[in-house]
Formats: C-alpha cells, structure tokens, sequence
C-alpha cells in the first residue's frame, strides 16, 4: 500500500498530497478497476473459440468461423449482453501470424483493447494442466486475462507502411532458407562427391539459385522504396544506421519488431525478447554461469548475433572491448553476447535521444 508522507502543513504540501493521492487513485482504478469482461481467443486458420468472462465468472464459450462476416455477428451479439460495454471489455489471444488478422482488425475498428500474447508466456503461467483442446485454451486465455489484468500490455496497431516492411522482411527470410538449403548441400558435396556428379547438380540448379537471388534484390528494393517514402522509417534508420557494425537490415528488424520502438522503449526487455540477456542460474549453494533464455525471438537474435560480429571488426571500442576480455579468458559466445547487448542500448539510447552515434558523446545532465 502507497503511504504519502506529510512535512508540512503549508498550502503548497497540502495540494501536493492532494495530487499525489488523485494520481494513486486513478492508478488504482485503471490496473484493478478497467476492465469488467474478459474475452479469451483461441486462433486457428479456420476458426475462433471464444471464452467471455465477467470478471472470474465464464458467461459463455462460442465456436465461430474465422471469416469477417461470423466475426461481426459475433460481436454484434456480444455489444446485446446486458451492461456490457466494449471500453470495459479487453480481448486476449495468442499471437499467431497472420491467423489472427481479421479478428484483430475488425475489433481495431471498433476501438476494442486488445492483449497479444506469446503462447509461451500463456502456457507457463498456467501451472499444471490436464487436457487440451480449443475449447479448453480459449478458456484457460481468458482466465489468464481476468489473473493478469494489472499487468496488461494493449497492443498497439502497426501502420500500414511498418506492416507492409513486415511482410517483405517475412519473404526475403523465407527466400534465403530457400536459396540456403539448395546452396548448402551443393557446397558440401566438394569433399564427398564425384566432382562431375557436383558439377552436374550445380548446372541444374543455377536456374533456381539464380531467379532466388534476383527475388530477393526485388524485396530488398521494394523495403527501401518504402523506407524512402516515409519521412519516420527514413530518420529511424538512418539514426540506427549511424552506429558501427549496425546495417540496413538490422535497423528493418528492430524497428518492425519493436513497432517503431512503440511497443518496447527499454532496452533491457528488448534484449530479454531477443534472447540476448542473460539470466543467473542459483539454487541454495549450487551457483550455475548465466545463460540467454531459449525463449526468444531467435531471427531477430541471428541478426544481432551478425551485426556483433560486424562490429568487433570495423567499431574500434568493441573491437579493443572484444580482444581485452577474451584475452582475459572470457568465452568467445560470452563476450559476443555483451557486444550484441552494447549495440541494443546504443541503438536504444540514439532513437530516445535522436541523434546519430558518437564516439565520443558525452551526456549532458539537466
């Protein structure tokens, strides 16, 4: 509980306590007070099962196609619950790709709060269970919504533009795996094959190597027309840009990730979400090194992990940073690890702070 000490009894001590108790007070009202119906969404490609609490008590569960016109009725029904308004209502669901879009969309347009979550964190916070199917997750989400509502993080809307770069980043990834799993056996076969039999199969495959590579110089220009289109994407890569080591595509990567550094403004989540962070490992006496979480966003950790790598060559400091502690018999991992976390708080630091990096920058304090 919040105790507001008083040191004195003047007008301006006494107006101060006022507003200070007026703020816990809304505080209060908006972590326990917000929301009166929670609906849990469990997603599929074909349909959504649809669990709606009134605070710990289950109203009903509804099964729905997943197409636009079953996903208004649905809402149109819940708008006629008695007392029900859609301001005190938040929808929580797990993030599923794309699966999610009509449903997430359509309730954007009517304004609805609405909580993406990483079905891990879902699962987790569940304890032990028994049993599984659609019915029964969309349950135990809205459940978990109603046990979690102070720590609720609304999702925010990426714009149309930020969107699109998302998608095309989406696939180029997927046509480089493409490109990798025929280029890297054929690379492998030097040591162990026939050289005719390799020289063969790379004839054969030139064609399809060859027409992946100019799609992915497609995508790539279609990524920088938009970035040049749009007077924000422009600022926030070139900003990122400016740090050593730090390239195009790391810069697309963490702004879609981070929605424009909208929905992650601390540097220290987005290494924890980019599986970059590590976390102590201590029971009683046993005392374990600190490992990265596996639970992570594993592309957007590759991408860091080069831009590191990057970095210890052309950056001068990570590089002495990089050679000192190795050389003091730190793990190679281990320190590249650092460096990559170096880099997300440089790259935080410069966007909240807008300006290119410095060197030598020394913060002014106020």
């Amino acid at each position: 509980m919040h105790q507001i000490e008083i040191r004195d009894s003047s007008p301006i001590s006494k107006v101060l306590i006022v507003f200070k108790t007026v703020r816990l007070l809304l505080n209060f009202k908006y972590k326990f007070m917000h929301f009166n119906y929670f609906i849990g969404t469990d997603v599929s490609k074909g349909k959504l099962d649809i669990a709606v609490y009134r605070f710990k008590e289950l109203l009903y569960h509804k099964e729905i196609v997943n197409e636009l016109k079953d996903i208004k009725a649905f809402i149109k029904d819940l708008l006629k619950l008695e007392g029900f308004k859609l301001s005190e209502a938040v929808f929580c669901m797990e993030f599923t790709g794309i699966y999610n879009n009509l449903f997430v969309y359509e309730l954007v347009s009517q304004e609805a709060n609405i909580w993406l979550e990483p079905a891990s964190r879902i699962k987790y916070s569940l304890g032990l269970i028994r049993g599984k199917n659609d019915k029964l997750d969309a349950i135990r989400i809205g459940k978990y919504a109603y046990k979690n509502y102070d720590e609720v993080r609304l999702w925010t809307p990426r714009r149309k533009v930020v969107d699109k770069i998302y998608h095309l980043i989406t696939l180029r990834n997927r046509l480089i795996s493409t490109m990798n799993m025929l280029s890297t056996p054929l690379n492998e076969m030097d040591l162990f094959v026939d050289k005719l039999v390799k020289s063969m199969c790379s004839k054969l495959s030139n064609r399809s190597l060859n027409s992946l590579k100019a799609d992915i110089k497609k995508v790539e220009k279609a990524i920088d027309k938009l970035i040049m289109e749009d007077t924000e994407l422009s600022r926030l890569v070139k900003v990122i840009t400016s740090i050593p080591g730090v390239g195009k595509q790391t810069a697309i990567g963490i702004i879609t990730t981070t929605n424009e550094f909208k929905d992650i403004k601390d540097p220290k989540k987005y290494a924890c979400y980019a599986g970059v962070a590590p976390f102590s490992r201590e029971s009683g006496i046993f005392k374990g090194r600190a490992r990265v979480s596996h639970m992570a966003n594993k592309k957007i950790k590759t991408v860091l992990h080069m831009a590191a790598l990057s970095a210890i060559l052309y950056n001068k400091d990570l590089k002495n940073y990089y050679e000192r502690k190795v050389a003091e018999g730190k793990n190679k991992m281990a320190v590249i690890n650092a460096v990559r976390n170096k880099l997300i708080h440089r790259i935080f630091a410069c966007v909240k702070q807008n300006r290119e990096y410095e060197n030598s920058y020394i913060t002014t304090l106020v």
